[in-house]
């Protein structure tokens, strides 16, 4: 029989323990705990939200990885095309993890009303390009119809239409500049969907319409595109996927992931991990110290009880582990509330977003919020270990209790 374990459950149920001097001291180290996984499983939470959200809004305008020409130095707009019969298409059999690769072209273009007039990018694709991310997004229309003999049917954001003062179903006026020539082409398009990301970067800029129509602004053939866009499976793995694209694809085409291309921002998001390793620290310190006050406490208010185990044969170790079971019930007390408040508010804020942000500033238009139950879990464990790990220390105070004396005390 665990007798440790006995006596610690006698002395949580005890009346005497409920309505003793330590109690205030108990529930304040109860209710730091609770706050403080709270704010831990929000941290992380809202954490991988915003890595996953932004991840999925860039990888949605851009792909994962782009091929391009070498020419075409680093600019946005497609100026130098690639044959679309390359070996790593429709299909890139010789790299693993490829979930789909499509061909696009991006034209710098102008769009023109009565009153004002803004800067886009026409990224040109094909009927088979994925559009999931722009049809998650989609708040107003339809998706283009790629089955009609020509497609002047595009996808423009909410942004744009309300700077333009633009509404679905209108016809635009936007011109392109030509290659090598100092003239215009124009064209006009239909709005048939209007979507909103949230991605000012993006939503002020692009537009998705047919890659003929681009084919023809450049006076390419029909088997010249701007670029390929490679989506994988596993975002984690991306710096190995582009490395092995890299390496499978033509010497006079380079192959950018969004690490590279973005690493501002991802730069950016790598703050995020900084201060919540931060506030796990701090708020592991504060329920620590909480605890250690309070098992010093616990040991002050059963220093007679201490005495007499001691005298009837206990070790201190064993008279340790009574409190440290104590200890250890209070800290998964705090845990089991904590986490309860904690799902129910990140619950809340994933489903009903309740707390928004300016996506000028966030690239997000509200809180994202991510569940990872591995993480929160890991995060439990490991605030459980630190706590106990820390009150070692202190609970070898019994070591120093003298029978004779706490027999006595009073």
């Amino acid at each position: 029989m665990n007798y440790e374990l006995f006596i610690a459950k006698r002395i949580i149920a005890g009346k005497e323990h409920k309505n003793s001097i330590s109690s205030p001291i108990i529930k304040i180290a109860i209710v730091a705990i609770s706050l403080g996984i709270i704010i831990m499983s929000i941290s992380v939470s809202v954490s991988l939200g915003f890595k996953n959200k932004i991840r999925e809004k860039i990888a949605g305008f851009k792909g994962h990885v782009q091929i391009t020409n070498y020419d075409n130095n680093y600019s946005d707009v497609s100026t130098v095309p690639i044959n679309l019969n390359q070996d790593f298409y429709p299909n890139f059999t010789t790299v693993s993890g490829i979930k789909k690769v499509q061909p696009y072209i991006n034209k710098a273009g102008l769009i023109r009303t009565k009153n004002n007039f803004q800067g886009i990018v026409f990224k040109g694709v094909n009927k088979d390009y994925d559009f999931s991310f722009f049809e998650e997004f989609l708040i107003e229309g339809r998706l283009p119809n790629y089955d009609q003999p020509r497609n002047r049917e595009i996808l423009i954001s909410k942004s744009i239409v309300d700077q333009l003062e633009l509404k679905l179903k209108d016809t635009i006026n936007v011109g392109f500049q030509v290659e090598s020539s100092t003239g215009f082409k124009s064209r006009k398009p239909v709005i048939v969907g209007i979507f909103k990301t949230g991605f000012a970067e993006f939503d002020n800029s692009i537009i998705v319409g047919d890659l003929k129509e681009v084919q023809r602004i450049n006076r390419w053939k029909e088997d010249e595109v701007g670029g390929f866009e490679i989506l994988i499976d596993n975002f984690d793995e991306i710096r190995e996927k582009g490395e092995e694209i890299n390496m499978n694809i033509s010497p006079v085409l380079k192959a950018d992931t969004l690490l590279q291309t973005f690493w501002q921002i991802f730069d950016w998001l790598k703050l995020f991990d900084n201060n919540v390793w931060f506030i796990l620290g701090i708020m592991i310190l504060v329920a620590g110290i909480n605890m250690i006050t309070a098992l010093l406490v616990l040991i002050l208010e059963r220093v007679q009880m201490i005495g007499i185990l001691k005298s009837l044969g206990s070790k201190n170790t064993e008279i340790r582990k009574v409190f440290l079971y104590n200890a250890s019930y209070l800290i998964l007390k705090g845990l089991f509330w904590g986490n309860l408040i904690a799902f129910v508010l990140l619950f809340v804020q994933k489903y009903f977003k309740l707390i928004s942000l300016d996506p000028q500033t966030y690239n997000v238009s509200t809180v994202p919020v991510e569940f990872n139950f591995l993480y929160l879990f890991l995060l439990n464990l490991g605030t459980l270990f630190l706590c106990l790990v820390m009150l070692l220390l202190p609970s070898m105070i019994i070591s120093k209790i003298q029978p004779s004396r706490a027999i006595k005390f009073d």
